[in-house]
């Protein structure tokens, strides 16, 4: 068995019969949907056409949603049905993120990820799902794609179809007969609220949206006026209806991935200082230990805290899923915290005279060196994470760790060279942080340049991703918070030896950077 669907776009009449049989089968609330039916607009009156698409999950032969999640909460079935439990879901929207088809939300009455799941219950039984038994077009057809003999099956082997972002390689088995470009690509044709009809468009991030706005319902510059012919056309293709979905990740992600990198990039500037020979006080150390404990532990609360259920949190740990960099992430970050917390307990120890100064000086050696290929792991699994994010182009660069584990260095050593200033930390460590604090602010803005400036992005999404980072409504996080404020002030400051607000500059330029990095691919639409 292998279940899949076929949506004929020359019958349907976007009636959304299949999506209000969806809502009263599945008791899904109202603001989100698991099926829509999506409206665009083509050509000038009286001239014009309305073209229709039916959306939702495309139960991908190669499901990115279910190799993310890190509870099993998604999962494919024998039968190629993409399936998903609401009990064992901990509402960490990634599922979101990895799916290219913005087939997956969170239901605001569970607070767990839902969406299609082929009506899975009536399958079982025998029956067709519920929105292939209302069409009164028989636009949709449902059926065993491997079963030569099925509607389904001839269709798809005798009619011309096609599918939706194919290039992603997820094997999707929604397929479409006639389906257009402007309707299938979301970034075909802008969208404004003034051309929506009787749907709400809910602003990105907070922002408010007037009708007069140039923002689209994803947060997208609206197209304007096409000149054709020496003649401007108003609205040649225009999107009317569709389906909003929210964004899934805020503020606490860009915020987690600094905490992260001074917990890090402390451990990593203190073993190579050890590891150059230098002598280290026993403040210095309980300093150093210290801060990676309490960023780390920062880093688990805003984690947990961005959860949509946190009470669920242990799932990671008691029932994980390990394809899942989420997972791995989590087990990366426990062990680090055990070390460093063996760390900081061993120079807290020496501090009160209860280590001798030859243990402390036998055991720091070996506790750096299990510490340090943690460290790397700590600052650079959220890159895999993020390549496992296949909804998100922009966010599937190779280069993507190296830049994470580069960013956590310059995090950790600008914290520990400005703290020099305060607390009673070794001259030498303080200096050595100092240098490599300027390297690696001088190295991340070269490898951030080259990256958003320099590289030619792999996909149209990840290029519309990055303009606006460099050039759209992220351009001030990135030119002055991240560039000016973060790289060119925090060098210049550095260099001339004024204390602590090189840390400040440096550390605020980096959630600048963050903030646009997880912002801007999310308000690329998906659908």
């Amino acid at each position: 068995m292998n279940f899949g669907f076929v949506i004929d776009n020359r019958s349907c009449i976007g009636c959304h019969a299949c999506s209000t049989a969806c809502k009263s089968e599945n008791d899904v609330p109202l603001g989100v949907y698991r099926t829509w039916v999506k409206y665009t607009e083509t050509g000038t009156f009286p001239d014009n056409r309305r073209h229709f698409q039916v959306t939702r999950c495309n139960h991908c032969s190669n499901p990115p949603c279910v190799r993310i999640c890190p509870v099993t909460a998604m999962y494919q079935r024998e039968d190629g049905i993409v399936d998903f439990d609401s009990r064992r879901c901990i509402g960490c929207k990634a599922c979101l993120q990895a799916c290219p088809y913005d087939a997956i939300h969170i239901d605001p009455e569970t607070s767990t990820a839902a969406k299609c799941h082929y009506c899975a219950h009536r399958t079982d039984i025998g029956l067709e799902p519920a929105c292939v038994v209302v069409c009164p077009e028989h636009a949709i057809i449902a059926g065993d794609l491997d079963d030569p003999h099925s509607e389904i099956s001839k269709i798809v082997h005798n009619e011309k179809v096609t599918v939706r972002k194919p290039e992603q390689g997820t094997g999707p088995k929604l397929f479409y007969i006639e389906g257009g470009d402007i309707a299938l690509h979301p970034t075909a044709t802008e969208r404004t609220p003034e051309t929506f009809m009787w749907a709400d468009v809910k602003p990105l991030h907070g922002e408010n949206i007037r009708a007069d706005q140039s923002h689209s319902t994803q947060g997208l510059p609206a197209a304007g006026p096409i000149q054709i012919g020496g003649r401007v056309s108003e609205h040649m293709v225009q999107v009317s209806y569709n389906a909003q979905h929210e964004v899934p990740w805020h503020w606490q992600v860009p915020a987690y991935l600094v905490t992260k990198g001074i917990a890090a990039g402390v451990a990593l500037v203190f073993a190579l200082a050890l590891w150059m020979g230098m002598e280290l006080s026993a403040t210095t150390g309980v300093f150093a230990s210290a801060t990676a404990v309490v960023f780390t532990l920062i880093t688990t609360v805003l984690l947990v805290g961005d959860l949509e259920k946190p009470g669920r949190f242990l799932r990671i740990i008691l029932t994980p899923q390990w394809k899942s960099w989420l997972t791995r992430g989590a087990f990366i970050l426990i062990a680090f915290s055990i070390v460093v917390t063996g760390w900081m307990g061993i120079e807290l120890g020496n501090l009160f005279g209860m280590v001798p100064d030859a243990t402390l000086a036998a055991a720091r050696p070996w506790i750096l060196l299990a510490a340090s290929p943690l460290a790397i792991g700590v600052a650079s699994y959220t890159a895999f994470l993020f390549g496992q994010a296949e909804g998100r182009d922009l966010w599937q660069s190779p280069l993507l760790p190296i830049h994470l584990v580069i960013q956590a260095t310059m995090a950790g050593a600008v914290f520990l060279a400005a703290s020099g200033n305060v607390f009673p930390i070794s001259g030498a460590i303080a200096e050595l942080a100092r240098t490599v604090a300027l390297w690696s602010i001088a190295i991340d803005l070269g490898v951030m340049i080259l990256g958003e400036i320099g590289m030619p992005h792999a996909s149209e999404v990840a290029a519309r991703a990055a303009h606006d980072i460099t050039h759209g409504r992220y351009k001030n996080y990135f030119w002055v918070g991240s560039i000016l404020v973060g790289h060119v002030a925090a060098f210049g400051v550095l260099y001339f030896g004024v204390p602590v607000l090189p840390a400040l500059l440096a550390l605020v330029g980096l959630y600048c950077y963050e903030h646009a990095f997880v912002m801007a691919p999310q308000d690329v639409p998906n659908s």
